[in-house]
């Protein structure tokens, strides 16, 4: 059995509602969208939200939507951007509410500076929950962008941009030139457009 079929047999099985299953797919990033979660939430809420919270909520609605057929989602890679376009938006909706009026937290300690979150290379931090249309074609965006890089260095900087990673980190935990980073970040950004025109 191929990766591929291994992949939609496990989609099926998930959404005939198998905990294994489920448990397959949070085990395989929970980890990671922790992470994600916490590099989003500044310090201020990390005391009020639990990044791991927000990773369960995230799995939550990724879970009612697949099942419900809402989510067709083909490759490892696709799942991955959508739970973390998923991930981003829980944490957008957890600042937005304690940032509202009556709960700032901008008001209980100092504020510092912001930090260096440059947009990844598709935006996904959006204020609210993906549409079912728009968590698909996400997941279509992701698995055909990663279909059509073949240089590595290109895929693990799609990956870690993906993941909310600014050009700096990127370059941190690459061990690349920042300037390079950026150069293939603008090629990977490029690739998109040209996929977004051919589609339209």
């Amino acid at each position: 059995m191929s990766v591929n079929d291994s992949f939609t047999a496990l989609m099926g099985r998930l959404r005939s509602g198998e905990d294994a299953a489920a448990r397959e797919v949070f085990v395989r990033f929970a980890a990671r969208l922790a992470g994600l979660a916490r590099s989003h939430l500044d310090a201020r809420l990390a005391v009020k939200v639990d990044p791991e919270d927000v990773v369960q909520s995230a799995y939550k609605s990724f879970f009612l939507r697949q099942r419900d057929g809402h989510l067709d989602v083909g490759t490892w890679d696709g799942l991955w951007g959508v739970l973390t376009m998923i991930t981003l938006r829980k944490c957008a909706d957890r600042a937005a509410y304690y940032r509202a009026e009556k709960r700032n937290v901008g008001r209980e300690t100092p504020g510092g500076a912001a930090g260096d979150s440059a947009p990844a290379v598709i935006d996904l931090a959006l204020d609210r929950e993906p549409l079912p249309d728009e968590a698909a074609a996400l997941a279509e965006t992701v698995d055909a962008l990663f279909r059509a890089i073949d240089d590595p260095d290109e895929r693990a900087i799609l990956e870690l941009s993906l993941q909310g990673h600014t050009a700096t980190e990127i370059s941190e935990q690459l061990g690349r030139a920042e300037r390079s980073v950026r150069r293939l970040r603008e090629r990977v950004r490029k690739r998109l457009e040209r996929m977004q025109v051919e589609a339209g």
